[in-house]
């Protein structure tokens, strides 16, 4: 069963000295493919830090979907920037949110939508 297009995904990433938006991007790519989701996506290069700040950008790559960030910990965060990002795993350190991380966060989407149509 495909989910419909209420699925809204932000990729964010800067383009200068930080590679690791290409695994990220491919990574979400993937997931959304393994995982059938149909969703929006939309490709934002921040070029500005007044952009960082407008779109909540915390370093590139930043995932958002439904305009909340993959990673639990940076939802209340506001250090808003231009450059590389971090991402904590158990795993340690790294510059690119695994795909288990973005799949938890789509997850929780779907499972959010599932609950708003019962109620």
């Amino acid at each position: 069963m495909r989910a419909s297009k209420s699925v809204r995904i932000e990729f964010l990433y800067f383009r200068e000295g930080c590679p690791s938006w290409r695994k990220a991007l491919q990574n979400l790519e993937e997931v959304l493919a393994e995982e059938r989701i149909d969703a929006e996506v939309i490709k934002r290069e921040i070029t500005t830090q007044e952009e960082a700040v407008r779109y909540r950008f915390l370093g590139s790559p930043t995932i958002q979907v439904n305009g909340l960030d993959i990673e639990h910990r940076a939802r209340t965060a506001d250090a808003f920037q231009i450059g590389c990002r971090v991402y904590r795993t158990e795993e340690g350190l790294t510059g690119v949110p695994p795909k288990e991380m973005i799949r938890r966060a789509l997850f929780e989407v779907r499972v959010h939508e599932a609950l708003k149509k019962l109620g």
